[in-house]
């Protein structure tokens, strides 16, 4: 538990308890007559024998209140270490933190807001977000990222919110949706997006809400998985209408809603590939002749047994009549 106190942060007050409990049982002797007095000496016993539970201290730069951590606007250059372990918003924004290091929150195991909007974000070590296993909210927003490791939201598989929206991200990898089964809400506007992983979106069946705007997209066949998707998730993208795309070396941009189904005719795989017509072109007639083959041996063994067995059915009578002397006709 967190207190306000209006000479600076707030401060633990599992510490005052004992105090409290103290003061409690050298006043109410004399105020609490009876009934009361009994009450107030098992309330007294009951704090003084409470265990002592550790709690973090809240950090000299930050305020703490009810689970909030507040460090916006502080001139930070990395991220606390000794911050709140009971917290459950954490407001790193506007600050000066350029990396987010490995394990950067590993005791923050109950929050559930992380935002560091307006950083100088570069990079995102692969284990920064290891610990995290309730955060919903992340804000990565208004930074410098370019890329984003394959494994980095391996360990928030809760996160319902991913901010990145004004960063330089020049691609999304195919790691990212299936990293985050429960993602609802994607902001990937204004940054260096030029098209998206082939079934980028079979991953996020929750997905709700898409921003996407402000990105060169280039008309090509890596834009067919978007298409698709916006053909029957238009309703879940605000700028659905207005996004477009442009050809390579052209300056012209084009709808990406209106280029129809004939646009990416060139990008469905064919029905077969070459190889495979090669194997059916070469093993067709070779099928045909070997059953041809296999015909005429069958014939040649079923007539040779028809013959085997007239002679031996000609061959049984004589012998008998031999047998009984008589001479035959």
């Amino acid at each position: 538990m967190w207190s306000l106190s209006r000479g600076g942060p707030e401060r633990p007050m599992a510490s005052s308890t004992r105090a409290w409990a103290l003061h409690l049982a050298a006043t109410d002797h004399r105020r609490c007559p009876g009934g009361r007095r009994q009450r107030a000496l098992t309330a007294l016993t009951i704090f003084l024998f409470l265990p002592h539970f550790p709690t973090s201290g809240c950090p000299d730069v930050c305020s703490c209140s009810l689970g909030k951590v507040n460090c916006v606007d502080r001139g930070l250059r990395l991220v606390p270490l000794q911050l709140p372990t009971n917290a459950t918003a954490l407001l790193l924004e506007h600050n000066l933190i350029a990396t987010l290091q490995n394990g950067s929150f590993a005791a923050q195991k109950v929050l559930r807001r992380l935002s560091l909007r307006n950083n100088i974000l570069t990079s995102v070590h692969r284990l920064a977000l290891v610990g995290l296993h309730e955060l919903q909210d992340l804000d990565l927003s208004n930074n410098s990222l370019s890329l984003l490791h394959p494994d980095t939201f391996l360990p928030v598989p809760t996160l319902r919110t991913l901010m990145l929206g004004h960063n330089r991200l020049l691609r999304l990898g195919p790691e990212l949706p299936r990293a985050l089964p429960r993602l609802r809400a994607l902001f990937v506007h204004r940054n260096a997006l030029s098209d998206l992983p082939a079934g980028f979106f079979e991953s996020l069946p929750s997905l709700s809400y898409l921003t996407l705007e402000g990105n060169p997209w280039i008309c090509s066949c890596g834009l067919w998985s978007l298409f698709l998707w916006l053909a029957k998730n238009g309703d879940k993208v605000p700028e659905a209408n207005s996004l477009t795309c442009k050809r390579r070396a052209s300056l012209t941009q084009y709808p990406i809603s209106a280029l129809g189904n004939t646009s990416f005719a060139r990008c469905q795989p064919p029905r077969m590939h070459l190889p495979g017509y090669a194997f059916f072109l070469l093993i067709g007639p070779s099928t045909f002749l070997a059953s041809i083959c296999v015909g005429i041996l069958l014939g040649s063994v079923a007539v040779a047994h028809l013959k085997l067995r007239r002679m031996g059915s000609g061959i049984r009578p004589l012998a008998r009549v031999r047998r009984a002397g008589t001479p035959p006709q």
